[in-house]
């Protein structure tokens, strides 16, 4: 199983470069176009997996940092957060940090959420830096750390 996932570099790689008011999601060097991403899966051109996320368990094992108390207003649970594979096993929310604090102060027990794999998450890399290094990272978590 380990080795069906192994990533390879495509020399012909195209990074997904954001446009004007295109939203993406920073991870360190891991630096997403979120906005595409959001536009392929409700397009159905990226086929994600629908999953619902246990709100109070999350923030358990998560931290989140502060949110911008100005925009909670304007916060829609109905809209499914994002997860992303970051490594093998491991999902992070890359979309949706303010609809996951929403809805622990509703104190709602579920949110739903589309899950990413690794695998998916290559062509929305908005550079080639920021790819290579994944591509890297994802094989040394498979090889030493699953």
């Amino acid at each position: 199983m380990l080795k069906e996932r192994t990533l390879k570099l495509n020399i012909n790689f195209i990074p997904c470069e954001l446009q004007e008011d295109e939203e993406c999601y920073p991870n360190g060097i891991f630096r997403f176009n979120i906005s595409r991403i959001v536009e392929d899966i409700e397009s159905g051109r990226l086929q994600a997996e629908m999953d619902k996320i246990d709100v109070p368990h999350w923030f358990k094992n998560h931290c989140m940092g502060d949110v911008n108390e100005d925009h909670m207003p304007n916060v829609v649970l109905s809209k499914p957060v994002i997860q992303a594979e970051i490594k093998a096993g491991f999902y992070e929310i890359i979309d949706g940090r303010h609809r996951m604090e929403k809805a622990l102060r509703e104190n709602l027990q579920y949110i739903d959420s589309y899950k990413l794999k690794g695998e998916q998450l290559l062509d929305y890399f908005i550079d080639e830096k920021g790819y290579s290094a994944f591509i890297g990272y994802w094989n040394d978590w498979l090889k030493n750390g699953y």
